[in-house]
């Protein structure tokens, strides 16, 4: 990773773990988001091809959803380039998965390290044939800690609403305005 650029799109409460983990190697570290964040040191980029332009390696952990869906298609590839390497953590559907095979069979990007896939379970016959790619199943949550945490905080969620103090662990997206109806 030394003297590497990483650039992190979607910085929610994972990218900003990746992040933190990351600073320990000395790294450049930017960030493309819904918006820009005030309480964080990285660079922003109001775009997901400016992110893409000033970065090595490129990290999608952004959720999933029409609103992302191919945000990490043929431009930002392109503007990754020839030593550029995808990282797509996220969901499937925010990679352009016909443009990514291109990318990496032109030589348009170097590399790509992928643990979710646009039509998964199924894996592309083209990807696994690459041999510059990494392909993983999505396990990041598969440990017995992981899945009790995440038990235990969907409950502290559930208790929180219902008694009224609103979820601890929102997202945009959630109804809450501040009274459960």
């Amino acid at each position: 990773m030394r003297n590497r650029k990483v650039g992190i799109v979607g910085l929610g409460r994972i990218g900003k773990a990746i992040a933190r983990r990351l600073s320990g190697f000395d790294v450049s570290l930017a960030y493309h988001g819904r918006t820009q964040q005030d309480d964080v040191a990285f660079t922003y980029y109001p775009t997901a091809v400016g992110l893409a332009e000033a970065c090595d390696v490129l990290i999608v952990i952004t959720p999933g959803g029409a609103s992302t869906r191919h945000l990490i298609n043929a431009e930002v590839l392109r503007a990754l380039g020839p030593n550029g390497v995808l990282i797509n953590v996220a969901r499937g559907s925010v990679v352009d998965e016909q443009a990514l095979i291109e990318a990496l069979k032109s030589g348009t990007i170097l590399s790509a390290g992928l643990d979710v896939y646009e039509d998964e379970p199924q894996v592309p016959q083209e990807l696994i044939d690459l041999e510059h790619v990494v392909l993983l199943p999505h396990i990041a949550s598969a440990s017995v800690h992981t899945r009790n945490a995440m038990g235990k905080l969907a409950a502290d969620n559930l208790i929180a609403w219902f008694q009224g103090k609103g979820p601890l662990t929102p997202v945009p997206e959630t109804p809450y305005s501040g009274r459960v109806t």
